[in-house]
């Protein structure tokens, strides 16, 4: 009888991007998926550890599914939080059966006829850092189900900003080879695929010796329909790339902004200000006036004055953003803010994320109803849901639509409403 697995994934799209690598492995050792984690012979959570809510929420989960595992059914933690607290987890955590870091086996089911074997985690040493069972990062990825999907195509992050972690467990820069990358997005079978990486910008300065991302782009175009990315330093985005997003059509720009105080940026060890985001975004809109741009910020970083967020407001107006997300400082352990003074005190903080929050919306309503009238190409996600370029998958909006229009399918839409982040739209024609 077939052994049977369940993932759960948590965290960012680089997480979800490795569980399905995971899973693939699993199915070449002759596993078969539960459907779901009750009925499971093997559950694996794959953790997130970047701020303290993600690392609550994922003990929390791995808690539950502890309470309703089937008889004889093993718990496995892979994921950030197993490289990052592994030591911790198995001390605290006796009920799970193995923490499994980046790259290490998660079972020690074998092969033939497959038989489990008692795993104890006390007992079980964790391997060096840098020793792997397998090459996550290039471990061969199965077809996706769906019009989209996440392309990996680095890991870790040679940065040093000040509030940021990952680096001390997701390690340096690993770019993947173009070859390597093209090979998986063909392999999809999808319309769309999008760009992710810690630092999306840097991919191949470690393997080619010089940035090659609007190269990866241009490649990649010759076979898939849509190349979107996400998260780019601004100081990265210079004018050969700027011509190669807008080329490929999906003229999407996730610029990872955090603040817009020059001083304040400064303290996160970040780059620019609020002015010289100001003539990023301008310069690309001289070009492409339709051209859609997210970033996330965040609030209350140690040290946050008051004009500090009042010009985080008024950036927020002068940028137009058609989306933005808004996160609280998380105070996290072995980082340079961590050793900063100046804390902002809570109910301080939620009365700021509340303020730029409404803005922020009022913001991208405006941009929604703006687009009302006309005519916009959309990809068909599943019945009754598809998307332009202006929204990427799983964080913006979404445009409405007749049900019986079949997933895949590229259609050009009058958006005839809107209904906050969402947009309606009817066939063309």
């Amino acid at each position: 009888m077939d052994l049977s697995y369940w993932v759960e994934t948590l965290g960012c799209s680089k997480n979800k991007v490795d569980s399905e690598k995971l899973e693939g492995r699993l199915v070449s050792q002759g596993f078969v998926s539960a459907g779901d984690a009750e009925n499971a012979d093997l559950v694996v959570v794959n953790t997130c550890a970047f701020i303290e809510a993600a690392r609550m929420e994922s003990i929390e989960t791995v808690l539950d599914f502890v309470a309703i595992k089937k008889p004889g059914a093993r718990i496995v933690i892979t994921g950030c939080m197993a490289e990052r607290y592994g030591e911790e987890l198995a001390k605290e955590l006796p009920e799970v059966d193995l923490v499994a870091r980046f790259g290490q086996e998660l079972s020690e089911f074998q092969s033939g006829p497959l038989q489990s074997v008692p795993v104890a985690v006390s007992a079980k040493p964790r391997k060096p850092q840098g020793v792997r069972d397998f090459d996550l990062l290039n471990l061969r990825r199965p077809a996706v189900k769906g019009s989209w999907a996440y392309l990996k195509i680095a890991e870790g992050c040679d940065r040093a900003c000040g509030f940021c972690a990952i680096p001390s467990f997701r390690g340096k820069q690993q770019s993947r080879s173009i070859e390597s990358i093209v090979e998986e997005a063909k392999g999809l079978g999808t319309r769309e695929v999008v760009l992710i990486a810690q630092d999306l910008a840097s991919y191949g300065t470690d393997i080619y010796g010089k940035k090659y991302l609007a190269d990866l782009i241009k490649e990649l175009s010759k076979y898939i329909d849509w190349v979107r990315i996400l998260y780019i330093y601004p100081s990265e985005l210079t004018d050969a790339l700027i011509e190669t997003v807008l080329a490929t059509g999906v003229a999407y720009f996730d610029l990872s902004l955090q603040h817009s105080s020059r001083r304040l940026l400064r303290k996160m060890r970040r780059w620019g200000s609020g002015e010289r985001f100001l003539e990023k975004i301008g310069k690309i809109r001289s070009i492409e006036p339709n051209a859609a741009f997210r970033s996330s910020f965040i609030i209350g970083y140690p040290g946050e004055t008051e004009e500090d967020h009042d010009n985080l407001l008024q950036f927020i107006e002068d940028a137009q953003l058609d989306w933005a997300g808004f996160f609280t400082f998380s105070d996290e352990e072995g980082t340079y803010a961590n050793t900063l003074e100046g804390k902002v005190d809570p109910f301080l903080v939620m009365e700021r994320l509340a303020e730029v929050s409404e803005l922020q919306d009022s913001v991208t309503q405006k941009k929604r109803v703006q687009l009302i009238g006309g005519v916009v190409k959309a990809l068909v996600d599943e019945p009754g849901v598809a998307r332009s370029f202006r929204e990427a998958p799983e964080i913006d909006g979404i445009i409405k639509l007749d049900d019986k229009i079949p997933a895949g399918k590229f259609v050009d839409l009058v958006i005839c409403g809107s209904e906050g982040p969402d947009l309606f739209g009817e066939l063309a024609g």
